[in-house]
């Protein structure tokens, strides 16, 4: 188990574009899920990260035309993956995503933590209420 004192990096992985048909709508209440989730992370102390937080900039930057593209494709998983090489722990919310489970495969193999609910985060010095 982590040291209770040190805060983790912790991966919040869950579905992005996953049974959404590519609906902005539905897209953007999947990230909304997955920055509320980030927000227990941090209150119970620790820092947490989405993959997409990283790779959409890149992918606006690649001019990709759509979700999905050659460019899109190119970054947005291998982004999710060098982040998750870098994190202590991963948070997996949501319903079925095949980009989501393959996150939590890189935590199993490297025998890192894997938690379901943010409240089975260790809490650590410095989290809120």
């Amino acid at each position: 188990m982590p040291d209770p004192e040190r805060p983790l990096m912790v991966l919040v992985a869950g579905p992005y574009r996953s049974g959404t048909g590519d609906d902005p709508a539905l897209i953007a209440r999947n990230m909304q899920a997955m920055n509320e989730a980030a927000l227990a992370v941090f209150r119970a102390g620790h820092l947490p990260v989405a993959g997409e937080w990283f790779a959409l900039p890149l992918i606006g930057t690649a001019r990709s035309v759509a979700m999905g593209d050659a460019t899109w494709d190119a970054i947005f998983h291998p982004v999710a993956e060098r982040v998750a090489a870098r994190c202590d722990a991963c948070l997996r919310i949501g319903g079925n995503s095949v980009g989501a489970d393959a996150m939590v495969a890189i935590f199993e193999r490297g025998e890192r933590p894997v938690f379901r609910r943010a409240e089975d985060l260790p809490r650590v010095a410095g989290g809120t209420a």
